[in-house]
């Protein structure tokens, strides 16, 4: 039989490449959280991961990231709910979104964040206040974009804070803090800000000793 002329086997396509959810980067997250209060990689690695786990747009950039890691616990039968004073279970809270355009919005006191926000500013200003919030999850992603107009976020001092963004012509700054209690929730700050500015830091007694000073004054002190 004459080899050259049997027919031409079809050429098999590549499978396209899935898109990462939201739920994916979460569980590549829980991974890497789990591995860093083990000891098995330290902050450093794991704000590194971190930030290619939100940069990922396709499952199989994530899957590498924790491919020398222990996977996921086991979850119990039942998925774990959280419960709070009032009695209530946590309902499923979507993406929040906070819009300031030529305008402001600010997110404070008392309220449940959860797992990701999406703040934007054009022309205007985003404040966000975590310091009172009610967190309902370990892992809260904030996705802050800041166009002639700035996005600020406060965090409570008993909290772990990451950030990855850019900053065109405008500022992104974000000051990392390592939380001592290896349960604390954490707060990953991404985006960019173009002729703007994006801050994150932790709430400082400032507003505390600027009303010191006022009541001195009043005082004659």
């Amino acid at each position: 039989m004459d080899l050259e002329k049997q027919p031409q086997q079809p050429a098999v396509p590549a499978e396209p490449a899935i898109r990462a959810s939201d739920a994916d980067r979460d569980r590549i997250a829980d991974i890497l959280r789990d591995a860093l209060a083990e000891g098995r990689i330290d902050a450093e690695e794991h704000a590194e991961r971190i930030d290619a786990v939100y940069r990922a747009k396709t499952v199989g950039e994530l899957e590498p990231l924790v491919r020398d890691l222990p996977a996921a616990r086991p979850r119990p039968e039942a998925p774990q709910r959280h419960v709070y004073a009032h009695g209530g279970e946590d309902p499923a809270v979507p993406a929040d979104k906070l819009i300031a355009v030529f305008s402001s919005t600010t997110r404070k006191g008392r309220w449940r964040i959860g797992r990701r926000t999406h703040a934007f500013s054009l022309f205007g200003s985003v404040e966000i206040d975590l310091t009172e919030a009610i967190f309902t999850q370990r892992l809260t992603t904030i996705d802050a974009t800041a166009v002639f107009g700035s996005v600020e976020v406060r965090v409570p001092e008993n909290v772990t804070l990451r950030g990855a963004g850019t900053g065109v012509f405008g500022a992104f700054e974000v000051a990392t803090l390592e939380a001592t209690d290896p349960e604390a929730p954490v707060v990953v700050i991404n985006g960019y800000a173009v002729f703007g500015a994006v801050e994150a830091k932790p709430k400082s007694g400032k507003r505390i000793a600027d009303l010191h000073s006022k009541l001195r004054k009043h005082l004659g002190g």
